[in-house]
């Protein structure tokens, strides 16, 4: 089942919101929540850990802000156009400090390099779902 098939089968109209924005931007939120988790993980693996305690910090703040921005994007009942709005910044600030924070380990650490990617692609989900909000 993907995002998109629960969209459609949501029983009511859910307005002029792009559901292939929205799809993604769901599908972005909860890959990058799992990758963030997994390069925590990874990062507490690695010989020098005290060195990545920002990274560690960054990638579990960021996993659980996309967590929370993912399944507040699937709920659509009383929907809050100014609420999304809020979420969607936070999610695309969260993965941009943690994108940057991966990005300084990348070169050493390929589970770094992997995260900063799925933040960078999970900001721009955020920030294309918002910019189409109006």
């Amino acid at each position: 089942m993907t995002h998109t098939e629960m969209l459609e089968a949501y029983p009511k109209d859910l307005g002029r919101i792009d559901t292939k924005l929205l799809a993604d931007c769901i599908a972005a939120c909860f890959e990058c929540a799992q990758t963030c988790t997994a390069c925590a993980d990874a990062c507490l693996s690695e010989d020098g850990v005290a060195e990545l305690t920002k990274c560690i910090r960054t990638n579990l703040d960021c996993a659980g802000m996309c967590a929370t921005t993912g399944s507040t994007l699937s709920r659509h009942t009383g929907y809050d156009a100014n609420l999304t709005r809020a979420f969607l910044e936070a999610c695309a600030t969260a993965c941009k400090a943690c994108g940057d924070e991966c990005s300084q380990h990348a070169d050493m650490h390929e589970h770094c390099r992997i995260c900063a990617e799925a933040c960078r692609r999970c900001e721009q989900a955020c920030r294309d779902l918002r910019d189409s909000l109006g």
